[in-house]
Order: C-alpha cells, then sequence, then structure tokens
C-alpha cells in the first residue's frame, strides 16, 4: 500500500468523525425547523476542551484517568482496519475482525472501568446498562461478520469488505440486506443514538452512555467525545462498504464517493434521530435480540 493512500487513509479517520456529528445536527436542527448549531461546531467543542483544565477526584486511581485515553486510542485502531473506499485497509492480516470487535470492547472496558472508579453508584448504573446491551450487541455483529466471511472466504476484513463486495450482492442479495440492517441497529445502539440512547439527554433515570462520563472534565471529556465520534464513523464506513461496494479503479475518486456516502449516511441517522423517539429500556434488548436474529436469517438463507 502506497504512502500517499495511508495518509488520505488516517486524515480521513481524524478528520471526519466530528463533521458527521455537525450533519446530524444540522439535519435534526432541520426537521425541527431550527438553524441548529454551525457544521463545525463539534470541532469547536474539542478544540475547547483541549485548552480547559481537569479536576479529578481524590478518590479516584489511575483507571479513571486511563478510560478516556483507552477508548479513544482502541478507536483509532480499528480505524486503521476498515477499507475507505475501493483500497485496502492500512493494517490487515487472516482474523483481524476478531480484533476489529474487541478493540471496542476494549475501550467499553476500560470507559466502564473508570465510571466505577469513581465511587458513583449513579455512574455504576450506567456502565451496568452498557456491558448489557453491548453483550447483546457483539452476537450481532459476529454473525454479520460470518456472512461475510463465507462470502469472501477469508477471515480479513479488508478481503471481506474490498475485493467480493461488489459482485456479492447479485449473489447472495437477501443475506447482506439482513446483516445490513443488523449492523444498523448495532450501530445506534454502540454509538448512544436515537431511539436506544440519547447522546444529549440529561434526565437520569434513562442516561446510558453519557452517565459514565459525568466526572470527566477537559482534555479527559474531549478524548472522551473524539472517541465516542471516531467510532461511529468507523462502524458508519463499516456498513457503507456493505450497502455501498462502490469500485470505480480510480482511488482518488473513490475516495470522494466515500466521504460523499459517509456525510449521506450521517444524514440518514439524523433523519431516523428526527422522526422516532427514544424506546423505554426494557424495549431496547428486544431489539438488539431482533439485529442477531437477522443476522442470523442472513447465515440461513446463504447456507441454503
Amino acid at each position: 500500500m502506497l504512502i500517499s493512500q495511508i495518509i488520505v487513509h488516517v486524515v480521513l479517520l481524524l478528520v471526519m468523525p466530528p463533521l458527521l456529528l455537525g450533519v446530524i445536527g444540522k439535519t435534526k436542527a432541520l426537521f425541527g425547523g431550527r438553524v441548529g448549531p454551525p457544521l463545525f461546531q463539534a470541532f469547536f467543542d474539542l478544540i475547547k476542551l483541549f485548552q480547559k483544565g481537569s479536576v479529578i477526584s481524590s478518590t479516584t486511581t489511575w483507571v479513571f484517568r486511563a478510560g478516556p485515553v483507552v477508548g479513544l486510542a482502541t478507536a483509532i485502531l480499528a480505524g486503521l482496519f476498515i477499507p475507505f473506499g475501493g483500497h485496502a485497509s492500512p493494517v490487515s492480516f487472516s482474523g483481524d475482525l476478531i480484533l476489529f470487535a474487541y478493540l471496542f470492547a476494549l475501550g467499553r472496558f476500560f470507559t466502564a472501568s473508570a465510571a466505577l472508579d469513581t465511587g458513583s453508584a449513579f455512574e455504576g448504573m450506567g456502565a451496568a446498562r452498557e456491558v448489557t446491551f453491548s453483550c447483546l450487541a457483539e452476537p450481532a455483529l459476529f454473525f454479520g461478520f460470518l456472512v461475510l466471511a463465507k462470502l469472501s472466504g477469508s477471515l480479513s476484513l479488508t478481503a471481506m469488505l474490498d475485493g467480493p463486495m461488489p459482485n456479492s450482492w447479485g449473489a447472495a442479495g437477501a443475506s447482506l440486506v439482513l446483516v445490513a440492517a443488523s449492523l444498523f441497529i448495532v450501530l445506534l445502539v454502540e454509538n448512544s443514538r436515537i431511539p436506544f440512547d440519547d447522546p444529549n439527554t440529561h434526565l437520569e433515570l434513562t442516561m446510558i452512555h453519557e452517565v459514565m462520563v459525568l466526572d470527566h472534565s477537559g482534555p479527559a471529556l474531549g478524548m472522551i467525545l473524539y472517541g465516542a465520534a471516531m467510532k461511529l464513523f468507523v462502524m458508519c464506513a463499516l456498513l457503507l462498504r456493505i450497502v455501498a461496494p462502490f469500485d470505480s479503479g480510480n482511488i482518488w475518486v473513490d475516495w470522494g464517493i466515500f466521504a460523499v456516502g459517509m456525510l449521506a449516511l450521517a444524514m440518514v441517522i439524523g433523519v431516523v434521530e428526527s422522526i422516532m423517539a427514544r424506546f423505554k429500556l426494557t424495549f431496547v434488548p428486544t431489539f438488539l435480540v431482533a439485529a442477531c436474529l437477522l443476522s442470523a436469517f442472513g447465515i440461513i438463507l446463504l447456507l441454503r
């Protein structure tokens, strides 16, 4: 892989995530008849947070400080395994899909551990909800990977998403539709989006992800927000490569199409959040089980 391609991949990975949040915010404002925050508001917020100081409780340990760092680092590393556009990812090897999934699991573990390290029962409640829902989201993700592995004959994400994907829709379109629907549900759950969670909520009894980071401030909070945006970007890139496996033959054209496709997917998320209300917490496991079943049916259709 050329050095220039790696540089473009890393630049897209670092720059586009906050922009997706701006597109989602603008879309929701449009549906609400408002002007909404500026498109680059997320960049302004991150710059402001990284310039502030931090307030750290004396009861916390190194775990509290490590949570934001690990969360951001794992999101960046996961982004190196997903091909953007029509080129291979910077890091690729057989079985990397396992590492991809558990990089996010590692970030979640440290985020939940940092919440527990504060000694707050309130943050412990949010951590318990987070890990409970993730236990149901991970099987749906792996079932989807099984479908892609069967179609490509490989356990590498680059081989699964970059090579045979454009031709797979003609041979196994029904399975891919089910997998795409399942991964879209997982995307919304894992990134705390409506209708499963609300990143802007202030209702104590309904908070999930946000309640775990209430004690973080300054650069630590900035790393958490940046890592969350990057996680959203990476999972959107995974879904986009399945839904729209474009390959024009010109790598620069493919990157442009990829960027436009990511912005379009962000608009879709904004539309979903605008037209749907948040589910009750008791409904969330039901939809996660449905996501698992969708991916499982995709495997059954493929085997038939």
